[in-house]
């Protein structure tokens, strides 16, 4: 019998934060978006695991992030069902704030409609 693949120790839940808080960042949010071939961006995210002393590379990075998105839009379908009692995930919170189209966390569109230019000027 061929020797099994050793899996990876199980993440914790400060690992999962931090991993969290990392992939939410706006600049790597950016970079995901720009580009369907991101493994780059998974490396950034396993340095700046490391930097808080998680020890995960970008293919256990890529791997889970993979898995928190898909148990965030399972829980979020189910919840869109009309009677459907609700459902949740592990930091649903947090993730929503990442995938959900939060207010908060999408910058919005602004419109200069050059008012403050002339209050500037009156002051």
């Amino acid at each position: 019998m061929p020797p099994r693949a050793r899996r990876a120790p199980v993440w914790s839940n400060g690992e999962l934060l931090d991993l969290i808080a990392v992939w939410g960042e706006e600049a790597v949010q950016s970079q995901l978006r720009s580009s369907r071939r991101n493994f780059s961006t998974f490396g950034q995210i396993s340095r700046a695991m490391i930097e808080r002393g998680h020890d995960r590379d970008a293919m256990q990075c890529r791997i889970k992030v993979k898995e928190l998105r898909s148990a965030y839009r399972k829980a979020r379908k189910a919840n869109s069902r009309s009677g459907a009692p609700p459902k949740t995930c592990r930091f649903y919170k947090e993730l929503d704030a990442i995938l959900g189209g939060d207010p908060t966390t999408v910058p919005s569109t602004t419109v200069d409609t050059g008012e403050r230019d002339e209050e500037e000027k009156e002051e």
